[in-house]
């Protein structure tokens, strides 16, 4: 029987870094921490808030969606983990991302994020009060940024935001 992914020892890893970074960040948890790092991995995939990131790479690469981000993208595990980071928004809303990440990136994080995104079908929708926050290793080296956000709604093919 194959291993869910939130099994992983990598994702155990990784979910650490996301809730450790959110919790320096922002002094408050993002879900509760009173059970094993197991539990948390498991606790934290199956949220029904979204939770992502990505690394550092040059065109950052998703490398986490918990179970409700790769039903909002419409995409199973292998899909999201080989996708651009940017690709998760319309060409039209790319530049007001990469402004966005900039200033999570020079704040440390940001709240109250609003902005168009895309799924790999083509499904518009407009996310609320996002949190976007920086990672980093336990040595401070920098690994990425995450965000999470419950509040969204699809969009109909004539809502404009940008």
């Amino acid at each position: 029987m194959r291993e869910e992914i939130w099994q992983q020892s990598v994702m155990i890893n990784w979910t650490q870094i996301l809730l450790d970074n959110f919790v320096r960040l922002l002094n408050y948890e993002l879900i509760p921490r009173h059970t094993s790092v197991r539990e948390q991995a498991k606790n934290l995939y199956y949220s029904r808030f979204v939770v992502v990131s990505h690394g550092t790479e040059l065109d950052p690469i998703l490398n986490y969606g918990n179970q409700t981000a790769l039903q909002l993208w419409e995409m199973n595990w292998e899909q999201f983990s080989q996708t651009p980071s940017r690709l998760t928004a319309e060409p039209i809303n790319r530049q007001a991302r990469e402004k966005m990440l900039k200033q999570a990136n020079q704040q440390g994080y940001i709240t109250d994020y609003q902005g168009v995104r895309i799924s790999r079908t083509g499904k518009r929708f407009l996310i609320k009060q996002a949190i976007v926050w920086q990672l980093i290793d336990n040595n401070g080296k920098p690994q990425g940024q995450a965000a999470t956000f419950s509040n969204w709604r699809y969009l109909k093919q004539d809502d404009c935001f940008v």
